[in-house]
């Protein structure tokens, strides 16, 4: 699975972004998906996962209530939609694959990555 994570940008504090990963192949729902993100100097942190079927999702404690994540498995593509946005959400963020049934907090639960995204929030 080839990921192509797009839609970063910089946006100020409190605006929206969406950002969207698309997936080659034809085994798309055969994957839970995730969004992770690193900012300078730091490690790379989970944001949001998602299913197979995109009935469950999980969120990192400070994404839950400004942070959406959906998938549309007939375009092969998973979307995080992220509202309120603050600085400290300032990353590259990125897609990656699991072939788990649903997605997982853990980096290393994850088989496929995608390039990443820059999201630049101004104060």
């Amino acid at each position: 699975v080839q990921l192509q994570a797009s839609g970063g940008g910089l946006v100020q504090a409190g605006g929206t972004l969406r950002l969207s990963c698309a997936a080659s192949g034809r085994t798309f729902s055969s994957y839970a998906m995730g969004w992770f993100r690193q900012a300078p100097g730091k490690e790379r942190e989970f944001v949001a996962a998602i299913s197979r079927g995109g009935g469950n999702t999980d969120y990192a404690d400070a994404m839950k209530g400004r942070f959406t994540i959906s998938r549309d498995n007939d375009k092969n593509t998973v979307y995080l939609q992220m509202n309120s946005l603050k600085p400290e959400d300032t990353a590259v963020y990125y897609c990656a694959a699991s072939r788990g049934v649903y997605g997982s907090r853990m980096r290393h639960a994850y088989d496929y990555w995608g390039q990443g995204t820059l999201v630049t929030v101004s104060s």
